[in-house]
């Protein structure tokens, strides 16, 4: 009897097993991570972590939780193309706002589902003052969320006998939320950037829904057992970003020039090259353990630096070698920004090589215009004046070994004794000294009178 007790139990756990296995395998996995701040570095390394992780555990599915007033374009172009390739559906819940850069990110998902009282639109590209930008700007804006809303295709529409191709995602309307100047019959009139609240998103098909939790939009997109994981964010995350951002990336520029040129101007001072170093370490140790710097091009930067302070402290003048570590330098700095093969750019989109031609540029620049007046004040009046030598070696304090006596004669008279062409010597008080006639020829035995003495010689000229 116990035996048979024992059985009936061992059966019951191992089906239970089972159907525990059976019921997790049914379940869907749900990766979700948030966008809840201005897009910029960090943003996109929090999407590449989280897009990495999610192929790991398997995810049926990305759950973007988005709210943003929008960022920096590059970033938000970044992330878009990450979407649009993604293997996984992507889907995004706008939790209030999808404002500019966070439009072309929402677009590029695979279904967008809004809070009741949300937004969608204005991707018009502004400056850090909230200034439109130049229509050379807009331009690629326009092209990029159109190009995206192209991306997921027509849907056939049959009605009766006749057949019609609709775009999922209106490429006309997408570039009205860029270009004031699009009219769409009852959508918008001119001079305005359209935004979309959620019933107008839905009607226009910007939106598959309405929700109100992230729950609310999982069972919309039909799963029913489901489990949530969500990306967290490490320190280490975050610090990535941070030291990746564009700005962050110029001022380091900024730094690394600029100590230079300050430890060239006060030699041993040492506090301006360990400035430098340390510039130089933050700037390309995220890049290089993101795969971006390459040990070749950190070997350009170091090579480059090498010739300029061998040009400066052993080759005399300023020639071949400073200008090829000025060139070197700054290559360095420009290629350890793009993900480039080995002298191949085929594959680097021309926006993110123009994008950091213009914070190294950007960065040498600043690093001149303010490290040069800084200098100066700072060795002459500031706190580093005593560092530097600014008494002149005065004549009168015996710094220059010359006889000083023949200044006193200045105005003195005299005769010439040599003819003076224009060196000669002149007969003062009985004494002879050498001279040099300041205008013209003196013949011997003329009158001539003293009228400066400068670097222990005597200047003359004919005493009519």
């Amino acid at each position: 009897m116990k035996q048979l007790i024992s059985i009936i139990v061992l059966f019951l756990i191992v089906t239970t097993s089972f159907a525990q296995k059976d019921t997790l395998q049914d379940q869907a996995i749900v990766y979700k991570f948030d966008i809840k701040r201005e897009i910029g570095s960090t943003s996109w390394i929090y999407t590449q972590f989280a897009f990495e992780e999610a192929n790991k555990v398997n995810a049926d599915v990305i759950l973007l939780h988005l709210n943003t007033y929008g960022g920096q374009v590059v970033f938000a172009d970044s992330i878009r193309t990450k979407i649009l390739n993604s293997k996984i559906p992507v889907h995004v819940f706008i939790d209030n706002n999808a404002a500019s850069a966070g439009a072309l990110i929402s677009i590029a998902c695979d279904s967008i589902y809004m809070r009741p009282g949300a937004n969608i639109g204005a991707a018009t590209v502004v400056n850090q003052s909230g200034e439109k930008m130049p229509d050379k700007y807009q331009s690629y804006m326009r092209s990029t969320i159109r190009a995206t809303a192209e991306a997921h295709g027509k849907d056939t529409i049959i009605n009766g006998t006749d057949t019609a191709y609709v775009w999922k995602r209106d490429p006309h309307i997408a570039e009205a939320m860029v270009d004031e100047s699009i009219y769409i019959e009852g959508i918008i009139d001119t001079g305005k950037i359209l935004t979309f609240t959620t019933l107008e998103a839905i009607e226009n098909g910007f939106c598959e829904g309405k929700a109100e939790s992230i729950n609310e939009v999982i069972e919309k997109l039909g799963y029913r057992e489901y489990q949530i994981i969500t990306y967290k964010p490490t320190f280490y995350d975050g610090l990535k970003g941070f030291l990746t951002n564009p700005i962050l990336h110029g001022i380091l520029i900024l730094v690394i020039i600029g100590g230079l040129y300050f430890e060239l101007q006060s030699p041993g001072i040492g506090f301006p090259l360990l400035a430098s170093a340390i510039a130089a370490i933050l700037y390309f140790a995220p890049l290089y353990i993101d795969g971006l710097a390459a040990n070749w091009e950190i070997i350009l930067f170091v090579i480059g630096i090498v010739l300029i302070a061998l040009e400066i402290f052993v080759i005399p003048g300023f020639g071949i070698a400073g200008i090829s570590g000025i060139i070197l330098v700054f290559t360095g700095l420009t290629l350890s920004l793009v993900d480039n093969v080995v002298f191949d750019f085929s594959n680097v989109p021309t926006n993110e090589l123009f994008m950091s031609l213009i914070i190294v540029s950007a960065g040498t620049f600043l690093a001149f215009i303010v490290a040069i007046p800084l200098s100066q004040k700072l060795f002459t009046s500031g706190p580093l004046a005593k560092v530097a030598l600014l008494i002149s070696q005065d004549m009168d304090l015996g710094y220059i070994g010359v006889d000083t006596e023949p200044k006193h004669l200045i105005g003195a008279v005299g005769l010439a004794q040599t003819t003076l062409r224009p060196s000669g010597k002149v007969l003062i008080n009985d004494e002879t000294y050498d001279a040099v006639a300041e205008i013209g020829m003196v013949d011997k035995g003329e009158k001539i009178k003293v009228i400066r003495y400068a670097s222990g010689q005597l200047y003359v000229v004919k005493n009519r």
